[in-house]
C-alpha cells in the first residue's frame, strides 16, 4: 500500500509536543477560500511552474503533447488547464522549474526519512504529526503507516478538519496520542459558503471526540471578513466552553504565505487581494479566549 505525500517537515515544533517530523498528505475534501496549502488540494501528484527557476532551455516544450507549455515574447509560460499531469516535464526540467508535488510512499520509504529524527523526538518527547490537506481522505495508508510507527514507540498526532465519517475516526482513537482538530466556523452556512462544506458533521465528531477523554486541541484560523467579528468568535468560545476535554484552544492568524503557490499551480487565489490580519486586531480577539480559559 502507498501513500501521496507532498513533504515531510523535518524539526518542527509547532505541530504537537516535542520536536517533530510533520508529514503532509496529499488530498482534501474542503477547499477554504483561504488555504495556504493549495498543493494538497487533489489527491495525486501534480505539477507546479516555479518561474523564477526557469533558464528558457526550452526542453519542456520539447515534450508537452498537450502544448500546456508555450512560448511568449521570448518566454515559457505554463496553461495549466491544459497540463495532463504527464510528468514528463518534470523528467527533463534541468533547473528545476517544471516541479512535481507528491510522491508515492510505502510505509518503509516513509520511516526511511522519519528514523532520521528519532533522537530528537527521544530528548523532547516529540514525534510523527499527519497534517495535509486531510490525511484521513488517505484512511487506509494513515492506518497502517501508524500502526507500525506505534510499534517503534512513536508519539503519533493527527491534524484533521474532522469532517470525516466518525466509524474513520474511530478506529484511529487507539492509536493516536493527540489530535489537532481546526474549528473554523460554527455558522454552517457561512461554513459552506468558505469551505464548500457545511460543519455539521466537525461538531458532531469533536463532541464525540470529547466524550471518549482522548486527548485533543482545537485551532481556529481567524480569517479577514470570514470570522473576525464578535459573533462568531463569541459562538465559538460557548461551543469550545461546553467541552470537557479539550486541551488547549487557539486562534491562528491568516497570512498570505501561499498567495505564490496559487500562481505556481495555475489557480485562482481567492483571497489574493486580502492582507494578513492586523496583529492589534488579533491581539484584541485574542484576548476573547481568556474567557474560555478562565
Amino acid at each position: 500500500m502507498k501513500g501521496v505525500i507532498t513533504k515531510i517537515q523535518r524539526l518542527s515544533i509547532h505541530d504537537g509536543p516535542g520536536i517533530r517530523s510533520v508529514v503532509f498528505m496529499k488530498g482534501c475534501n474542503m477547499r477554504c477560500a483561504w488555504c495556504h496549502n493549495p498543493e494538497t488540494f487533489l489527491r495525486k501528484p501534480e505539477i507546479e511552474r516555479l518561474e523564477n527557476k526557469c533558464i528558457q532551455c526550452l526542453e519542456c516544450i520539447k515534450v508537452c503533447e498537450p502544448k500546456a507549455l508555450f512560448v511568449n515574447n521570448g518566454k515559457v509560460h505554463f496553461d495549466a488547464s491544459k497540463c495532463t499531469q504527464c510528468m514528463e516535464c518534470s523528467e527533463v526540467c534541468y533547473s528545476g522549474s517544471m516541479h512535481k508535488i507528491g510522491e508515492y510512499h510505502t510505509i518503509d520509504s516513509l520511516f526511511k526519512q522519519i528514523e532520521l529524527d528519532l533522537p530528537f523526538f527521544a530528548k523532547s518527547n516529540g514525534g510523527v504529526t499527519f497534517s495535509g490537506g486531510e490525511p484521513l481522505i488517505q484512511h487506509q495508508f494513515l492506518y497502517e503507516c501508524i500502526q507500525y510507527l506505534r510499534s517503534k514507540s512513536i508519539h503519533i498526532c493527527i491534524e484533521s478538519n474532522f469532517s470525516m465519517k466518525w466509524e474513520t475516526i474511530e478506529k484511529f482513537l487507539p492509536l493516536v496520542d493527540h489530535w489537532l482538530i481546526d474549528l473554523k466556523l460554527m455558522t454552517s452556512v457561512e461554513h459552506k459558503k468558505w469551505t464548500l462544506i457545511d460543519n455539521d458533521k466537525v461538531l458532531q465528531n469533536i463532541k464525540k471526540l470529547d466524550s471518549t477523554g482522548n486527548s485533543y486541541e482545537l485551532r481556529t484560523p481567524l480569517i479577514p471578513s470570514v470570522n473576525d467579528n464578535d459573533k462568531e468568535i463569541q459562538k465559538l468560545i460557548q461551543f469550545v466552553s461546553s467541552l470537557e476535554n479539550c486541551t488547549n484552544y487557539q486562534l491562528n492568524p491568516y497570512h498570505t504565505l501561499g498567495n505564490q503557490k496559487y500562481k505556481n499551480l495555475g489557480l485562482e487565489n481567492p483571497f489574493e487581494i486580502e492582507n494578513e490580519i492586523n496583529r492589534a486586531d488579533f491581539e484584541t480577539w485574542n484576548k476573547q479566549l481568556q474567557q474560555y480559559r478562565k
